[in-house]
């Protein structure tokens, strides 16, 4: 698996993104090499959790965080429409599910330094609060940690594939 470490010294701003590339890097690890069929099959009954289900869903997350929310983009609809509507992958399409979470990921590469502050705080379309780039950072690494831990089963159960 091909992965940028985090920074060991690095000021707040840098280890968080670190960390949330490095987060990115090892779930695109967790999906790489693997058929239509192996992203589609569920994990252990009765959840019926798929990998490819999981790209959907942090399409859809990284969107609503760093478009939506940082970005202002207030009026962009979600990529699949509700975040339960991405784990329905029974006729979903991966190349297009990859695809939308790349541009995604990308756009929100463009956001971040985009923005003077940590502190900088940012209304969500939905929620009563503002936060801050620093809460969004923080909280987008805590999002891909658990859906890695989530990949990691999957595959193993797909292939025998395990580490992290």
């Amino acid at each position: 698996m091909d992965r940028i470490e985090p920074p060991l010294i690095g000021g707040e701003r840098e280890t968080l993104v670190g960390f949330l590339d490095y987060h990115r890097a090892t779930f695109a690890g967790k999906c790489a090499g693997l058929t239509d069929n192996q992203l589609q099959k569920p994990s252990a009954p009765p959840s019926d959790l798929t990998l490819l289900g999981l790209v959907r869903h942090m399409a859809d997350v990284e969107r609503a965080w760093f478009r939506r929310c940082v970005n202002g983009e207030h009026d962009l609809p979600r990529v699949w429409g509700d975040f339960q509507d991405a784990f329905a992958v029974a006729e979903a399409d991966s190349a297009e599910a990859f695809s939308a979470w790349e541009t995604e990921v990308e756009r929100a590469r463009e956001i971040e330094p985009a923005v003077g502050s940590l502190d900088s705080a940012f209304p969500r379309p939905g929620w009563d609060d503002d936060f801050s780039l620093r809460f969004v950072l923080v909280h987008m690494i805590e999002e891909y940690a658990r859906h890695n831990g989530h990949a990691d089963l999957l595959r193993e159960a797909i292939d025998g594939s395990t580490g992290e």
